[in-house]
């Protein structure tokens, strides 16, 4: 079904609100805090990549107090066992049966702080929950349901005793992307304010989790013309065939893309995506996915370049859209 201008009109009030919400607690930082907020409105995660000190612990804990849902935070240590974050099954005397106790990862919203901490077996025990919502112990699945987020955070300059996260989970993630340092009347006022060292705990829940996954539904309804889905499918092919990569996007992050656009569009009170929405959207849900040559890599060249080629060699439909 349509999504109507009046449903437009209710989904963009409610992002607004919840970017508004956040807001409150990372003080200039509108355009990372929408991205978020589309990324949870696509049931999609996110990797927060930055030095230390910028706020990403912040960010996740600001969004889980947003809605009325449950929240977990996980933090990833080198001996963390995959049986940490997913559950276990143990043995119950009384009733003389196996019995599952969730993990943590059972949560709305769940924090894995400085996930590059961890071993690679235990990163992997979010690989099938990211995807599909679903965590499987002893050939039993555990649905985590609705809505799910992860948001994973990582320092770059601090490699020593870290693991890099394989290919396989970070093209699971729907955004990566970077807080940065704020700007300097930002930084006037958050020193103004130092004696407040729980600015999250300051936001409140102004949504309910059930809406969360009600928003999400609607944005799964968003018309997407074929006109606009072929040039979402060239940029894709320009990134596997750039001379600089060594592995383009994949068919996971073409859809990652058209999924968060429609949410994007839905945001801006259109129940229809447009080129514009796919070139907003393109570096955050595309760069990440990208593998560099070596020699590209040492030369300088980024993911986010060979992105940015992409969107400047395919030009937008002038079809009609809508």
């Amino acid at each position: 079904m349509p999504v109507s201008q009046e449903q437009a009109d209710w989904f963009a009030d409610a992002v607004a609100q919840l970017i508004a919400n956040l807001d409150q607690a990372i003080l200039g930082k509108h355009d990372v805090i929408k991205l978020v907020v589309t990324s949870m409105l696509t049931g999609g995660h996110v990797l927060l990549e930055d030095v230390p000190g910028t706020g990403k612990t912040v960010l996740a804990k600001s969004l889980a107090n947003s809605i009325e849902g449950t929240q977990s935070r996980i933090q990833f240590t080198p001996d963390l066992l995959p049986s940490d974050v997913t559950g276990v099954t143990i043995y119950d005397q009384s009733n003389g049966a196996f019995q599952f106790h969730p993990g943590p990862v059972f949560a709305s919203v769940v924090l894995a702080d400085e996930i590059n901490r961890a071993s690679p077996k235990t990163q992997s025990a979010l690989l099938e929950v990211m995807e599909e919502g679903v965590v499987t112990v002893d050939g039993t699945p555990h649905p985590v349901g609705t809505p799910f987020m992860v948001i994973a955070t990582q320092n770059p300059v601090e490699q020593a005793g870290t693991y890099s996260l394989p290919e396989a989970q970070l093209d699971r993630f729907l955004v990566k992307t970077s807080l940065g340092y704020p700007d300097r009347q930002t930084t006037v006022n958050l020193l103004l304010d130092s004696q407040n060292r729980t600015r999250s705990d300051a936001v409140k829940p102004i949504i309910q989790a059930s809406v969360i996954a009600s928003m999400i539904q609607l944005a799964a309804e968003v018309h997407t013309d074929a006109a606009v889905m072929q040039y979402l499918s060239e940029i894709v092919e320009r990134t596997r065939t750039d001379s600089d990569a060594a592995l383009g996007v994949s068919i996971r992050g073409a859809l990652a893309l058209a999924r968060a656009a429609k949410v994007w569009a839905l945001s801006d009170r259109r129940s229809y995506v447009t080129p514009d929405d796919i070139q907003a959207l393109a570096v955050p849900v595309l760069a990440h996915r990208i593998i560099l040559d070596p020699e590209a890599e040492f030369t300088g060249v980024t993911a986010a370049n060979i992105v940015e080629r992409a969107l400047a060699a395919v030009a937008p439909p002038t079809t009609r859209v809508a």
